[in-house]
């Protein structure tokens, strides 16, 4: 079934702004079309009752007055008889076929009414594209006279299709003002959807204009407030079980501590350990949503990197920089250490060895890419390793997986200063953890 939706709205463009401008464009042209047809076929029946109106009482004054002239002035007199449809002839015409049409045959039929028998009036078609037609008559004195006709309906002005065009021109920038100004709320409410963060610090969406607006805006801020507040409060529960729990533990780990040594007492310490790491890995995801208290500073990233890296090499680790540019950028730089420091230990953990490259892969964007060969993560789990306590191995044991936490929060960290962490398996075996920054 769905399916078959799909493919009904496959012709539509997928952006609304442009469904939008499609229907209401298609609208106003479909009734400005339809005006259009229906003032043409107006005016077309207007002329043409007109024509047949007046048609048979011109031919038969200008008959009549070329019959009561002298032969030699009658000639003088063709030109001023000329209409746009009809001009005269001094002579029996071209020979034709009978009247083709109902319509010339009508007008036909009202000459030889209007003029009356004595003119023995006749008519035959001589062409058809266009159609062109003769009325032939015989004056009192023998001397045949011919009227050829070629209707032409005139029912609009000249100047008529250019306002259409013009109106057309004004139905398209009028639509595309219309569209803008009803999608516009929508872009801005989607934009600053994608750059709110867990904090109060994202962008506030304006709350003029119309009230519907007004109402969507207002809404969104209170929803961004609101979440920055729940996530405050869960900082401060985390933060006071973090600080409730520590007291116990300690006095459990100083009483065991007290025991007689023994494989058993040493295990309920390891077990200890383990839940104090687990408490303070806890608290850390928590603040990491908001990023810490840290204000963002610019500084050189690249230098920034390298001290990093020194600081391992200091350390005896086997760290290296493999490709570096100068470029500077606005982050918060202790959150950002942390999150480089994790990805570094985890590359040395699993991969023996890490290996740090900062590039620029756009005018405005940098990437920080920290490397490995070790054995990598499956690609169903790259992105699940980013949740929190999600752990490739099925073991709790701190030694081998640890809290599955630590990717977690250099992830949410990342998000907090404004980039992005991604994880890759690296060619020819090994990981990738790829740091966008704006």
């Amino acid at each position: 079934m769905s399916d078959v939706s799909t493919s009904r709205r496959s012709w539509l463009p997928r952006s609304m702004a442009s469904r939008l401008y499609l229907i209401i464009f298609a609208g106003l042209m479909l009734a400005q079309g339809l005006s259009f047809a229906l003032l043409y076929m107006e005016r077309m029946q207007s002329a043409t009752a007109v024509m047949f109106n007046t048609l048979e009482h011109d031919v038969g004054t200008s008959v009549a007055v070329i019959d009561r002239l002298p032969a030699a002035e009658r000639s003088r007199w063709l030109n001023r008889l000329e209409r746009d449809n009809y001009f005269y002839i001094l002579g029996p015409g071209e020979p034709g076929k009978h009247l083709a049409t109902d319509r010339s045959a009508y007008v036909v039929s009202l000459i030889a009414k209007e003029v009356g028998p004595d003119f023995h009036v006749y008519g035959n078609t001589i062409a058809m594209s266009p159609e062109q037609y003769q009325v032939h008559f015989t004056l009192h004195d023998g001397s045949p006279l011919t009227l050829q006709v070629t209707p032409r309906m005139k029912p609009v002005a000249s100047w008529l299709p250019f306002v259409f065009i013009l109106q057309v021109i004004l139905l398209l920038i009028c639509t595309w003002l219309a569209v803008r100004l009803a999608t516009r709320p929508l872009s801005t409410l989607a934009k600053a959807a994608d750059a709110m963060t867990p904090t109060a610090d994202g962008p506030r969406v304006s709350q003029e204009g119309p009230t519907e607006v007004a109402r969507a805006a207002k809404a969104f801020n209170t929803m961004q407030d609101r979440i920055a507040r729940h996530l405050k409060e869960r900082l401060h529960i985390l933060a006071a079980i973090s600080h409730d729990l520590q007291t116990p533990i300690t006095r459990m780990r100083l009483r065991v501590e007290a025991l007689d040594a023994s494989p058993e007492q040493q295990r309920i310490i390891d077990d200890l350990h383990e839940l104090e790491h687990l408490v303070r890995e806890g608290v850390a995801y928590a603040r990491s949503a908001h990023g810490g208290s840290e204000s963002p500073v610019r500084l050189d990233l690249s230098a920034f990197v390298e001290s990093l890296v020194f600081d391992y090499q200091d350390m005896g680790q086997p760290v290296t920089m493999s490709e570096s540019v100068a470029a500077t950028t606005t982050v918060r730089a202790q959150a950002l250490r942390r999150v480089l420091a994790n990805l570094i230990d985890n590359a040395i953990k699993y991969g023996g060895a890490a290996e740090v490259q900062v590039q620029r892969v756009a005018p405005d964007v940098l990437t920080v890419t920290v490397s490995d060969r070790g054995p990598g993560i499956p690609e169903g789990e790259l992105e699940q390793v980013l949740q929190p306590f999600y752990r490739l191995e099925s073991s709790r044991n701190r030694d081998t997986g640890g809290a599955g936490l630590g990717l977690a929060i250099a992830a949410q960290l990342i998000s907090s200063i404004g980039g992005e962490l991604r994880l890759a398996n690296r060619e020819g075996g090994g990981l990738q953890a790829i740091i966008t920054l704006p």
